[in-house]
Order: C-alpha cells, then sequence, then structure tokens
C-alpha cells in the first residue's frame, strides 16, 4: 500500500474532482502563520485544514497539548469541503511532513482508504514552479461516513501497562529527537524524560530532504524490532509521532498504534513516573 504521492503526480490531477488537497501548513511557534501562508498563496484548490481547529480539540486538563479532534466535528470539516468516502486526498505542509501526516493518520482513522501525505510539501511545489493560487476554493457539501478503526489508536490505560511493565508485548516508541527523549532537555512539557520502558526512533529520520524514504530504508531503520510484534508510537503531543507510524506501516509492521496525548498526556498525571537517560527495561 502507498502513503505518499509526489508533486509530478499531482499537478496532473489538480482538474480531477476526484482528488481534494488539503493545506496543513503550521507553526507550532506562531500558530496563525500557517493560515497566512494558505491566504498568501496555496495548491490550486486546496483547502486549508488548522491544526488546533480542525485537526484538534481544545487543551484541557488531560488529552495532551493537541488532544485528538470531535469526530462528529471532524465528520462536519469533512463534509464541508467535499470529502467522502470516495475522494483521495493529498494532505501537504510545508515538506516537514509532520502536519499533513497527522490529517494522514486522522483519515485513516475514520476509515478513509485513499489519503497521501505529498512529498516534499508546499516547498517542493513551489521549487518545481507549479501553479499556486490565492482563490479560496467554495464549500462543496458532502456525506461522511464515519467507521471508526479503534485499531490504530492506543489509549493511556494501554500504555501506563506497558510503562509499569505490566504488559511487556507492545514495543513502545518515542519519536521526539534525542535531547528530549534522555532529559537533556525539554522545551515544552513540564518534566524533562521520557515514558518508562519506551525506546527511541526519531521521526525525522524517516524522511530525507521532505520525502519519505523507501520501504527498504524503513525496514532499515527499524529492522531491530519484530515486525509482528505490536508497537505504540508517541511523541509529544501526538503529532511528529504521526510519521513514524506511517514508516512503521511502510516497513511492514502490521500492528501499531497511535498515543494520541503522547508524552503532554503522560506528564498531566501526577503520579505518573518518567525516565532519563536510556531506558532500564527495554521492551525490544
Amino acid at each position: 500500500m502507498e502513503y505518499v504521492v509526489n508533486k509530478e503526480w499531482l499537478v496532473n490531477q489538480l482538474n480531477n474532482e476526484q482528488v481534494k488537497i488539503i493545506d496543513c501548513r503550521f507553526d507550532l511557534g506562531n500558530p496563525d502563520r500557517g493560515e497566512q501562508l494558505y491566504y498568501e498563496n496555496h495548491i490550486p484548490g486546496a483547502y486549508y485544514f488548522h491544526l488546533e481547529k480542525q485537526l484538534s480539540s481544545p487543551v484541557s486538563i488531560h488529552g495532551g497539548r493537541h488532544p485528538l479532534p470531535n469526530i462528529e466535528q471532524f465528520k462536519k470539516n469533512l463534509e464541508k469541503v467535499g470529502i467522502n468516502r470516495s475522494k483521495i486526498v493529498v494532505a501537504y505542509d510545508n515538506g516537514e511532513g509532520q502536519f499533513a501526516s497527522r490529517l494522514w493518520w486522522l483519515l485513516s482513522y475514520v476509515g478513509h482508504e485513499k489519503v497521501f501525505v505529498l512529498n516534499e510539501g508546499f516547498d517542493g511545489w513551489v521549487k518545481a514552479n507549479y501553479p499556486v493560487s490565492k482563490e479560496i476554493p467554495k464549500d462543496d457539501f458532502t456525506t461522511y461516513e464515519i467507521e471508526l478503526r479503534e485499531e490504530m489508536l492506543a489509549t493511556y490505560e494501554e500504555v501506563k501497562e506497558v510503562a509499569l511493565g505490566f504488559n511487556k508485548v507492545p514495543v513502545l516508541i518515542d519519536s521526539r529527537d534525542k535531547a528530549r527523549y534522555l532529559g537533556e532537555i525539554e522545551p515544552i512539557d513540564k518534566i524533562a524524560g521520557h515514558i518508562p520502558r519506551a525506546i527511541h526512533k526519531f521521526w525525522a529520520d524517516g524522511l530525507e530532504n521532505g520525502v519519505f524514504k523507501s520501504k527498504e530504508e524503513q525496514k532499515k531503520r527499524f529492522a531491530d524490532l519484530d515486525p509482528d510484534r505490536p508497537v505504540i508510537v508517541y511523541c509529544g503531543s501526538g503529532v511528529t509521532a504521526t510519521p513514524n507510524y506511517i514508516a512503521l506501516k511502510q516497513a511492514g509492521f502490521k500492528n501499531v498504534k497511535l498515543y494520541a496525548g503522547s508524552y503532554s498526556d503522560w506528564v498531566s498525571y501526577d503520579e505518573n513516573e518518567v525516565e532519563k537517560g536510556m531506558p532500564k527495561d527495554k521492551t525490544s
């Protein structure tokens, strides 16, 4: 199964009514920047989905910094831009991969089978001198039939069983950069470190110049893991773990789950311990 498309394919689909394009550009340091860039110019026909509006729910005590969106509201957002189960959806960001992958994961979670991330994102599109537009497409109402794939989502309780050592079957993967995993720095969350027993696989290692690496290269990244063993991926808030989710599926892993609340949800519970340095009890 393919999870990404290239700009050369997409430029030939701009007049294809079966293809819906979603601009997911976002800047964690400036939450309005992505939407501003969209209004300046975007891939023709693209709609904009904001990470903290369409792709997340409001922050509360638990659930992390980017809680999953309310499913009924997410359904309405899809229907408003003409996405139904028959459409081909292409998500793009600037080329980092994580924001488009967040939409890829959400759409897959609600049962969509034809959703892809655009390799190289908008940066690659512009470098190729492909057309851009300031025109905002009109609403295109349709009906979306939700079919939740619960097997894609790891609950807090599942993660806790792994962290406490009660369930040693799943592999818990921390997708953040290594310094945050080791607890050497923590620029966002209140406690530095990682969830106990998690191993480290930096999400950005799955891409090169905004392009997802090949199936063979992803297999090499995860060569120390059994592809038949369940895997739970997390990051800081459930965004950068999604490219790792895609990479694991590319590598042939059959049972992959996202801990959507991720580390920011874990440390929202005062009783939860965190580890620093390398894990004391590896799950791999």
